[in-house]
């Protein structure tokens, strides 16, 4: 994809929409705690050829991080980006823990609960009503990060 900016806006629209850090840190003790100043809509790291960005939210994270590089060809810039999980165990979590709770849940009430019919329909109707939200929720943050990242850094497609 190409962008709009010259080389040099690019790098100083990284400079001035990312707190430099490392994702790995991201939701540690250090990010919790809130500095003055103001906020950078990224967080991450960047060189002279590649990037690194997520949110920069310390209410509500997400597990994507958008990677990519970027070169000048013939006075355009061209810019190749992937939005992918952080990690695959935080993929693997936020997608199989609750059809896993759920399905501990039902076998729980069907070998312990014989009287908890009705409880257990309910029950499971809500679980799966929340697993729908969260994959949902996941889905918009990705989508929310990479309109921020297409908007600020003015990719076209």
């Amino acid at each position: 994809m190409e962008s709009k900016l010259s080389l040099a806006e690019f790098r100083t629209r990284l400079q001035n929409n990312t707190e430099i850090g490392s994702l790995k840190v991201n939701l540690s003790l250090f990010r919790i705690f809130p500095r003055f100043g103001g906020i950078k809509p990224f967080y991450g790291l960047f060189d002279e050829k590649s990037f690194r960005l997520t949110i920069n939210s310390r209410t509500s994270p997400t597990y994507f991080i958008i990677r990519g590089n970027y070169k000048n060809i013939n006075n355009r810039l061209n810019i190749n980006y992937i939005v992918e999980p952080n990690s695959k165990f935080q993929l693997l979590w936020t997608r199989f823990s609750p059809v896993v709770f759920l399905i501990a849940l039902n076998v729980f009430f069907l070998f312990f609960g014989r009287g908890l019919r009705r409880a257990t329909t309910i029950v499971s109707l809500f679980l799966l009503i929340i697993i729908f939200y969260s994959r949902w929720k996941e889905e918009r943050k990705r989508k929310k990060l990479e309109r921020k990242f297409i908007r600020i850094f003015e990719i076209k497609m």
